[in-house]
C-alpha cells in the first residue's frame, strides 16, 4: 500500500496517474494547499520542502517504510519498484531520465509561472498585471511546447516509441495549454500525443482523483497561503 499525499494539481496528477498505470494500491491523503496543509509539522516530516505530492511506501527497500518527496524522484522510485514505464535498455532509461528532468526542470516551472502571471497575479490585491513577466513565461512555455512537438514528430512518446514516466510527468501541465495562452494549431504532434494520453483509462482516473476539490485559489485567504501575500 502506498500512502499518497496529494492535491489535484498537475504535479499531483503525475503520481496519481502513475499509481493507476502501475496498478499499485494506494490510500489518498488530501493536502489542501490553499488552506496551508503543506505547512503542518506532520507533513513536513514527509516533505521538508512543504510541497506535494509525496508518498510513503509501507513496504520500501528491505521491507521497511520509506517516505519520498519531489514528483520526479517519486516517479523514478515507483518505476524501479514495479519494473514498469522506465524503458528496457540502458539507452531507453537514459532517454526517460532526459525527458523526465526536462519536465521537472523546465516545462513544469515555466508553465507554472505562466499560470501565475497570466491568471493569478492580475487578480491579486493590489493587482500585479506585469506585461514583461506575462510575455516572458508565455513565450518560454511556447518554446518548450515547440521542443515537445519536434520530439513527438519523430517519436510516438517523449522517450521513444514506448510510454513512460516522462509522459506521465509532462501530460498534466501540457493538458492545461489553454490557460497558458498557447495554441496547438502549429503543433500537430503535441496535439496527437495529448489526445492519445487523455484517452488512457489510467490517465483519466488519475486526473479525476479528488477533482471536485480543484479550485482557482483566487480567494484572499488562499493567496496569503500560496503566494505569501
Amino acid at each position: 500500500m502506498i500512502d499518497l499525499y496529494y492535491w489535484p494539481t498537475p504535479n499531483g496528477w503525475k503520481i496519481s496517474i502513475a499509481l493507476e498505470e502501475m496498478g499499485l494500491p494506494y490510500e489518498t491523503h488530501l493536502i489542501n494547499i490553499g488552506a496551508g496543509d503543506q505547512f503542518k509539522p506532520e507533513f513536513l516530516k514527509i516533505s521538508p520542502n512543504n510541497r506535494m505530492p509525496a508518498i510513503i511506501d509501507r513496504e520500501g527497500p528491505d521491507g521497511a517504510p520509506i517516505s519520498i518527496f519531489e514528483s520526479g524522484a517519486i516517479l523514478q522510485y515507483l518505476a524501479r519498484k514495479t519494473g514498469q514505464f522506465y524503458g528496457e535498455t540502458v539507452r531507453e532509461q537514459i532517454a526517460v531520465e532526459e525527458w523526465l528532468f526536462w519536465q521537472v526542470g523546465g516545462l513544469g516551472p515555466m508553465a507554472g509561472q505562466a499560470h501565475h502571471f497570466l491568471k493569478y497575479a492580475p487578480n491579486l490585491e493590489p493587482p500585479q498585471d506585469l506585461p514583461y513577466a506575462k510575455d516572458r513565461y508565455r513565450t518560454e512555455t511556447g518554446r518548450l511546447y515547440g521542443v515537445m512537438d519536434r520530439r513527438l514528430a519523430e517519436n510516438r512518446y517523449l522517450a521513444g516509441d514506448f510510454y513512460s514516466i516522462a509522459d506521465m510527468a509532462a501530460w498534466g501541465w501540457a493538458s492545461l495549454w489553454e490557460g497558458q495562452q498557447q495554441t496547438l494549431d502549429d503543433k500537430p504532434n503535441l496535439k496527437r500525443w495529448l489526445d492519445e494520453l487523455s484517452a488512457r483509462p489510467a490517465v483519466q482516473a488519475g486526473r479525476a482523483l479528488a477533482a471536485d476539490n480543484r479550485g482557482d485559489n483566487s480567494s484572499r485567504d488562499a493567496q496569503k497561503v500560496l503566494f505569501k501575500r
